[in-house]
């Protein structure tokens, strides 16, 4: 797919960079050659690959999902401004 200069000034304004007239000829070469080279990677058939998240085969490791409470509760009320019956304790804010 070739681009025209109108075609690249047209881009330019759609994503706010400003180009100079000077620009706008080498800029739609280039952007020519890099769709050349996307439309070549459409033409490669990859209906037998498999989709990866990686290049390098791995599992990430698994933990039991088990529920704890860090079994801190009084370390942790001792920084709250007033606890009561092992709770933090607010002001009341809906009547």
């Amino acid at each position: 797919m070739a681009l025209d200069k109108a075609a690249v000034a047209h881009i330019a304004a759609l994503a706010r960079i400003r180009l100079k007239e000077e620009e706008l000829e080498p800029l739609a070469a280039e952007l020519s050659h890099i769709l050349t080279w996307v439309e070549q990677l459409a033409e490669v058939d990859t209906a037998d690959a498999a989709p990866m998240t990686s290049v390098a085969a791995m599992r990430l490791p698994m933990r039991d999902d088990e529920v704890t409470d860090g079994n801190r509760r009084d370390e942790i009320l001792a920084n709250a401004p007033q606890a009561v019956r092992g709770f933090f304790a607010v002001p009341k804010v809906v009547e």
